[in-house]
């Protein structure tokens, strides 16, 4: 008896605990999202929630939670605004990418940039973008009619978090990153790869188990595949896969990259490049930066502070001195253009002088009589 009383409680404390995570859930907060009034824009209908095949993502329907609202203005054009909140920044920002990749296949030559959110696209119907958790989609009720398109996702942008604010590191280690980043495909613990270069069927050996991050690219030298293990275990294991699929391609004759490489935790692909040496010349571009996060408190704290303490003092000395040597030939130099500009004057004011004078054209009594008398007349006489 006592048993069956004890398991009832600890099934009711466990479904209570269940019930306050999911309400502290990120994914519970998309209706409160939609506000309801954008500019001149308001909404005429609740979130509806979305279903799976209205989002274009690599996640299955369990690691997101999304709604559209239509927004009406007085002048009646109609806007539809879809919101999708994920449990990662990441997650938001790879829904961008594969949304924009799923309209460059339809010939719109669309590429990422910052005008909306942390990363946007616009489309040529539709405007996309990504800002902290959430994935938004503005799109006109009636094609042609985007009225306020722009405006509405800007306002929509300025109420949402911005989160970290930053695309994932991984897309940053892309060669020339600030051009390739613009059409770059990022997944996000993804299942599988082959979709990225389905032609390419050593990536058929790639196994993550979702515990793996990888961005494709299109480079003017070739195709660039970064695939990050979250582990070096599972790095290691998948290279030997690759290395072994590899030969195996090369002996049969069928398609292989031109050039791959593990460096570190990174397995870095080069497709379709036109030979060896541009694949080479990809990959050395490609930078493996080793994050280390200290589960406890980290050892060399104390030392790390002390050698900031240093970094800085030493920083402020510098300053000190290079501030000082700045007034110093600062002082110098107006020193000498003054000295200069009244030397000048000096001697033009002497150069001007009609008569000679020993006493550097200053009044000179006439004491020793060597200067004569010019005008005799003009000079009194004794006792006048």
């Amino acid at each position: 008896m006592r048993f069956i009383k004890l398991a009832i409680f600890l099934s009711f404390f466990f479904a209570l605990a269940a019930t306050n995570i999911c309400a502290q859930s990120p994914l519970n907060d998309v209706p409160p999202l939609f506000p309801d009034v954008l500019g001149d824009f308001k909404r005429v209908s609740l979130p509806r929630p979305v279903t799976a095949g209205e989002v274009l993502t690599d996640l299955d329907q369990s690691s997101y939670l999304g709604a559209t609202a239509e927004y009406k203005n007085s002048r009646g054009a109609t806007l539809k605004v879809q919101i999708v909140r994920f449990h990662q920044d990441a997650d938001a920002y790879s829904t961008l990418t594969l949304n924009a990749a799923a309209e460059r296949s339809k010939g719109s030559p669309v590429q990422l940039d910052s005008q909306f959110g942390t990363a946007s696209f616009t489309g040529p119907r539709d405007l996309y973008f990504f800002k902290g958790l959430n994935f938004v989609r503005v799109s006109p009720a009636i094609a042609g009619h985007d009225d306020g398109l722009g405006n509405v996702a800007r306002l929509l942008s300025d109420t949402l978090d911005k989160g970290e604010a930053e695309v994932p590191a991984l897309v940053k280690h892309l060669p020339d990153y600030e051009q390739t980043q613009k059409q770059a495909i990022f997944l996000n613990r993804f299942a599988t790869v082959k979709n990225l270069a389905p032609a390419q069927t050593v990536l058929d050996v790639v196994a993550t188990d979702r515990d793996a991050d990888a961005v494709f690219a299109e480079t003017y030298k070739g195709k660039v595949l970064i695939i990050e293990y979250h582990t070096p275990q599972l790095a290691k294991e998948n290279d030997e896969r690759v290395i072994a699929k590899i030969q195996e391609l090369w002996k049969l004759g069928q398609p292989a990259p031109i050039g791959y490489q593990r460096k570190g935790n990174y397995s870095v692909f080069v497709f379709d490049a036109p030979n060896e040496l541009a694949a080479k010349d990809l990959i050395a571009q490609v930078h493996y930066e080793q994050v280390i996060q200290w589960l406890g408190q980290n050892p060399n704290l104390y030392r790390e502070a002390e050698r900031q303490y240093v970094e800085t003092t030493l920083g402020v000395f510098i300053a000190v001195l290079k501030a000082s040597g700045y007034a110093l030939v600062a002082c110098l130099g107006l020193g000498g253009v003054l000295g200069a500009l009244l030397f000048n004057r000096r001697r033009t004011q002497q150069s001007t002088h009609e008569a000679y004078s020993d006493a550097g054209g200053m009044l000179r009594l006439n004491i020793d009589e060597l200067t004569p008398q010019t005008d005799p007349a003009r000079l009194l006489g004794p006792g006048q």
